[in-house]
């Protein structure tokens, strides 16, 4: 992509998606996600009721009646945001692509992040880790994922989750929160999910087109697996094979809601052709 192009690219989504962080989900997002950890800030007088253990005994010794530790949450969070960059994603029939929808959200909570004034950063991942921007603060940073994510070319069309997971646990030491933004075209991932979401906070965002739900009849179709590049000729008039279709779609993703509860992790799904801020907004609300 040209540079010009580019820049009005990152200027259109930064104006739409830094508006929405500021006006709509500013206080939802401080809300929905806390820090997890007590950081001392002070030492005080001993009142009634106060818990015995949290008695500062040198501080008590040295001024001859008791002084008791005082503890705050440490609400600086670091954010992950692991983001699908596999072939599957630049599929869309309505108004979006997959890609796109990925790109805003991921936006309107980098956003929301440095407006909290937390840290942010990004994995992008396939078969493999295509790319890694470390955590920090600052609006240029986010700049920065934004162009990353516009114009972002990954070596591989594939998708391996658990491979992902694996990196962010090993990479990111500090507990912290991680968004799973795919569609999650991918199997065998759950231990992986169970370990991360022990020594973090992770939350899955899946996003899907209606067409993957089911299919038009519309006769024969040339359809592509976008991953594999496997081509194949589907006759859509078949009812039978639409009802099989629909029914697919339908187990696997029970499959995934099990699986995700199964590892204590939050998901919301969103289509291509919904309006993703409401989606954010369930999010929030459901972890308030």
């Amino acid at each position: 992509m040209e540079t010009s192009e580019l820049i009005k690219k990152v200027r259109k989504i930064e104006i739409k998606t830094r508006g929405l962080s500021k006006n709509i989900f500013a206080g939802e997002y401080h809300s929905a996600f806390k820090g997890r950890g007590m950081t001392f800030a002070e030492v005080r007088e001993y009142q009634f009721g106060d818990d015995i253990r949290s008695i500062d005994w040198n501080v008590t010794a040295r001024f001859g009646h008791p002084y008791v530790k005082v503890f705050e949450e440490e609400r600086e969070l670091t954010v992950v945001l692991l983001i699908d960059v596999s072939g599957s994603r630049e599929f869309g029939t309505v108004s979006h692509l997959k890609k796109d929808i990925f790109t805003e959200v991921a936006a309107t909570l980098a956003f929301s992040t440095i407006q909290n004034n937390d840290k942010i950063g990004v994995i992008f991942f396939s078969d493999k880790i295509e790319k890694f921007i470390p955590p920090k603060k600052g609006k240029k940073h986010v700049l920065q994922i934004i162009r990353e994510l516009i114009d972002f070319q990954p070596e591989s069309e594939k998708t391996d989750i658990a491979g992902a997971l694996r990196y962010f646990t090993n990479a990111i030491k500090k507990s912290s929160t991680a968004f799973i933004i795919s569609d999650f075209i991918d199997k065998n991932f759950e231990k992986e999910l169970i370990i991360s979401n022990r020594k973090h906070d992770v939350v899955a965002l899946q996003v899907y087109d209606i067409r993957e739900t089911e299919l038009p009849d519309v006769g024969m179709v040339k359809l592509k697996d976008a991953e594999s590049g496997e081509r194949i000729w589907v006759d859509t008039s078949n009812k039978r094979l639409r009802t099989t279709y629909k029914h697919a779609w339908g187990e696997s993703q029970l499959a995934l809601q099990k699986s995700f509860t199964k590892s204590g992790v939050d998901l919301v799904s969103m289509s291509t052709s919904e309006d993703y801020v409401r989606a954010l907004m369930k999010l929030f609300k459901m972890r308030a």
